[in-house]
Parts: structure tokens; C-alpha cells; sequence
């Protein structure tokens, strides 16, 4: 049974109960296909879930306008939230559902938040799925904001498709407090087409972070999730971070893996295939937690602050450009991922 207490944390999202949800989702007709994946349209309630963790997230409610998420990236955690729908943990890429009335159900309920709340908008799915293109749920959503003020508004990406939106991110980023975090985990294009395959390429998704940049839009980078052996060497780091400086990012973050038991069969076969030296470092070090050791936690939060440093990024959770300056770090050597058996235990 994995641990519950994240130390790199996701939302959980208070859903519907899943039988309701999952008749739903097996009566939505088909809308379209594409490259292997079906699209359906998914009746919805609710736009806005509230967030429940005991870790403190900076964010209340999350919106995530699809269901399913055609990147079909090797690690992802949210697999999980087609077991709602009674489907397998594979049909996240293959099955993608729209919610419907999007733009409608987010005018009702931001009328009943706070002034000050904040929302994230692609927690569980990128908000910017190809079906986006033609879709523009996430637009529509957009588009809402734009209308109102007030709130803090963060939004998680891979996709270039976001450069579309800028003149509707413009305007959010003056009436509201506006975040874009573009997920970069390695700026190896090769290993980013096996491990995230239908993602963007990364100097693409750093160009388009530069581009909002431009614009006046508080964007940066999440090198996230960090994975053991795999991306979490001072090298790897240090690559992406490289690349971010010169684009303007505002703030540079990192995170290591965790893997929910749904996410463990679809990564662990991926380690088998391109990684078999740490097959089974992996499959001990996930048998009983979703999570790393805390001294893991620490050296590689240590070799991120470092890298930081070293860069002049700024910290995710800066609110001026004064808070961006991070405090000054000597280079340091670290392995993080120290021989499975000296940190099992750590």
C-alpha cells in the first residue's frame, strides 16, 4: 500500500461518486478519432474541484477541462482518474473526454469564491490536449477570467498551443494574479520523445515560454519529475536550467518522481525497455511507496538550489521581481541517487 503523505504533492480532487460518473462517461457518443484515440464529450456539473491535502498546496480549487491526455507521458500520475470512469490506466491517452458547459458552470461558480482564491488549471491533464484546437474549452475558460478579477490563476503546460491564448493571458494577467509553469523535464529530445511521446519537443515549449515572456506573462520551469538514474544528475538539471535562463523564465522548480500504483506498470515497463540497469532499483524502491526516501528529498532539493543559484532563476513562489533573486549557492557535486542499498531506508 503506497504512502499517502507526498513529498513532491498532487492535488486530490473531490469527485463525483464514480458509478454516476462512469454511466456518464460510457453513454457520451463519439465525437471524433485521432491517431488511435477516441473523443467523447463528458457532461459535467461541476468545472471546479476543491482540493483536499494535508501538505498546503498554494492553490484551492483546480480546473481541468479534459480527461485523459493524448502526450501519453511514461510517469504520469493522473492515470488514476480514469478509474473513476471504470477504465484502465492505458485508456488515458487513448480515450480523451471535453467536459461541456465549461465556460458556463466557471461563471456560476467563481461567483461564489473569495476574492484572492487561487485556482490551477491543468493539474491532472494538460490543459491543451490537440482536441484543444478545435475545441477551446481551455479557451473558453480563458475567457471567463478575462471577464472577471481578483483571483490567482496558475496554469500547467506542455504545449505550444498556449501562444494562441496570449492576447486572453494578457488581460488575465491584469486583473488577476497569473502563473504558467511549462513542464521541461530534459532537454534531450531523444529521451523526451520516448518518455513524453506526443509532447511537444522541449526547445519548442522554452521558445513558447520566451515568447510569453515577451508578452509580459509570469511564466518559468518545472523540471519535474526528476527521475532517479534517469534525469537527476547535476548534468540533466543543469541542461534544462541553461536553457530556461536565457528565455526569460521567472522561476526555475524541481521535483522528484512518485509513482501512484496505476502510473508504476506503464513506467516500469518503460525502465525495462530503456533503462534495464535500473530496473530493479525501481522495482524495490516503488514496491511499497509511491515516493522517495526523505534524504533523497534533500539532496536533491540541495542540488536544485544550487542550480538556481548558479543561473539567477527565481523561486516558484515569488510574487515580485525582488523575490526572484535566490539566495547564492557554491556549485556542489551531488548523487542524489545514491546505490539502492545505502538509501532504502534513508
Amino acid at each position: 500500500m503506497a504512502k499517502t503523505d507526498s513529498l513532491f504533492p498532487f492535488p486530490i480532487l473531490q469527485d463525483k461518486p464514480t458509478a454516476p460518473l462512469a454511466r456518464v462517461a460510457a453513454n457520451a457518443p463519439l465525437d471524433s478519432t485521432g491517431c488511435l484515440t477516441e473523443y467523447r464529450p463528458l457532461a459535467s456539473r461541476s468545472i471546479l474541484s476543491k482540493v483536499t491535502s494535508r501538505r498546503g498546496f498554494p492553490f484551492a480549487y483546480a480546473i481541468n477541462p479534459y480527461r485523459g491526455c493524448e502526450f501519453a507521458c511514461r510517469y504520469c500520475y493522473a492515470r488514476y482518474t480514469h478509474e473513476f470512469l471504470e477504465s484502465t490506466p492505458d485508456d488515458f491517452e487513448h480515450k480523451i473526454f471535453f467536459k461541456q458547459s465549461a465556460a458556463w458552470l466557471l461563471t456560476q461558480e467563481l461567483m461564489r469564491l473569495k476574492p484572492g482564491t487561487d485556482v490551477a488549471l491543468g493539474t491532472a491533464t494538460d490543459p491543451y490536449q490537440p482536441l484543444e484546437r478545435r475545441q477551446r474549452v481551455t479557451r473558453s475558460i480563458l475567457e471567463v477570467f478575462a471577464r472577471t478579477s481578483g483571483f490567482g490563476l496558475g496554469i500547467v503546460t506542455k504545449s505550444t498551443l498556449i501562444l494562441r491564448d496570449v492576447d486572453l493571458l494578457t488581460q488575465i494577467a491584469q486583473r488577476h494574479k497569473l502563473t504558467v509553469h511549462f513542464t521541461v523535464t530534459t532537454t534531450d529530445a531523444g529521451l523526451a520523445r520516448i518518455l513524453e511521446p506526443r509532447a511537444p519537443r522541449p526547445d519548442l515549449r522554452l521558445r513558447t515560454l520566451a515568447a510569453l515572456r515577451r508578452a509580459g506573462i509570469r511564466a518559468g520551469v518545472l523540471c519535474s519529475p526528476l527521475m532517479p538514474g534517469i534525469t537527476d544528475s547535476r548534468s540533466s538539471i543543469t541542461a534544462v536550467a541553461k536553457a530556461a535562463a536565457p528565455a526569460d523564465a521567472c522561476f526555475f522548480a524541481a521535483g522528484a518522481l512518485f509513482l501512484k500504483p496505476c502510473s508504476l506498470p506503464t513506467f516500469l515497463d518503460f525502465v525495462r525497455q530503456h533503462f534495464p540497469a535500473q530496473l530493479d532499483a525501481y522495482q524495490r524502491r516503488y514496491a511499497t511507496s509511491a515516493f522517495v526516501s526523505p534524504a533523497y528529498k534533500r539532496r536533491i532539493q540541495q542540488l536544485v538550489d544550487s542550480i538556481r543559484a548558479q543561473y539567477n532563476l527565481g523561486h516558484r513562489g515569488a510574487s515580485n521581481p525582488s523575490e526572484n533573486a535566490p539566495p547564492r549557492f557554491e556549485p556542489v557535486e551531488l548523487q542524489p541517487w545514491l546505490p539502492f542499498s545505502t538509501d532504502v531506508n534513508e
